[in-house]
C-alpha cells in the first residue's frame, strides 16, 4: 500500500510537510488504519525547542500536513474513487488550531493520528493527535479546502 503523498502530482509534490520532491522536508508518509489515518515520524535534534523537546512549529507542521493528507484520502474514499484516479483531490489549510497539551520530547517516534469530522462541499475538517509513547502531546484542528485544478500552475 503507497502513501497519500505518493499519490500527489509533481505541482503539488514540492510541499515542505509532505513532498517527495522536497529534500529539505518532512516528507511524511500517511495510511489508513480503519477510519483514522496514522504517520510516523521521528524528529531530529535541530527540531528543539528545549533541550529535549520538540518545537511547537513543528508540531503544528505536522498536524497541517497530515490533516491536508487526510482531507483528500477521505474525499477519494467519500467518492469511492482510487487516489490516482482523476480529477485529483488536493487540499490547502483554511485553518489551522492546535492546542499543545504538554512537550514533545525529541526522543523516538512520535504517532500522528487524523480522523475526518465532516466532509461538505469542497470542506473537510480534521481532528489531528500527535501522540508520543502512546500519550498525546497535542491536538489540532483543520479546516482543508479543496484546491482549484489550476492552483500553482504557471504562478496562478
Amino acid at each position: 500500500m503507497k502513501p497519500f503523498q505518493d499519490y500527489y502530482p509533481e505541482n503539488v509534490a514540492h510541499r515542505y510537510g509532505c513532498g517527495k520532491l522536497n529534500s529539505h522536508g518532512h516528507q511524511i508518509k500517511t495510511f489508513w488504519e480503519g477510519d483514522e489515518t496514522v504517520t510516523h515520524f521521528t524528529p531530529e535534534p535541530y527540531h528543539t525547542s528545549v533541550p529535549g523537546f520538540a518545537y511547537g512549529g513543528l508540531i503544528a507542521s505536522l498536524i497541517d500536513c497530515h490533516s491536508t493528507g487526510t482531507a483528500a484520502a477521505a474525499m477519494y474514499r467519500a467518492e469511492g474513487r482510487e487516489m490516482d484516479t482523476l480529477p485529483a483531490f488536493r487540499f490547502v489549510t483554511g485553518s489551522l488550531h492546535v492546542d499543545f497539551l504538554k512537550p514533545t520530547p525529541l526522543t523516538g517516534s512520535i504517532e500522528i493520528r487524523g480522523r475526518v469530522k465532516e466532509i461538505k462541499g469542497r470542506k473537510v475538517v480534521v481532528e489531528t493527535t500527535v501522540l508520543a509513547a502512546g500519550v498525546a502531546t497535542a491536538r489540532g484542528e483543520v479546516v482543508a479546502l479543496q484546491m482549484p485544478e489550476n492552483f500553482g500552475v504557471g504562478g496562478a
